[in-house]
């Protein structure tokens, strides 16, 4: 079960910033003393991380912009976020 409900508003917390990083060729999380690399699909999900747009927001535009089922979306998109919630560079 996740800990945000799809009602939830994501926001990064104070200190985290969104960046490409040219020396390792991907976009990461810069976090104070620490760097949370992204892979291509985590970037889409951050990316879009605004503090206005709820979960279930975020889950309907990626599924239709990417074509895919929305269920298994949402599976992905919970997982990523408690990932990062239990990292502590996210909060709701």
């Amino acid at each position: 079960m996740s800990a945000l409900a799809g009602s939830a508003v994501p926001r990064l917390l104070p200190g985290m910033r969104l960046r490409r990083d040219l020396v390792r060729d991907q976009w990461v999380l810069l976090a104070p003393e620490r760097v949370i690399e992204l892979d291509d699909i985590a970037y889409e999900v951050v990316s879009r991380i605004d503090g206005v747009r709820s979960v279930d927001a975020l889950v309907d535009i990626l599924a239709a912009e990417f074509d895919a089922d929305r269920a298994q979306v949402a599976a992905d998109v919970l997982d990523l976020l408690d990932d990062l919630v239990a990292k502590r560079v996210l909060g709701a």
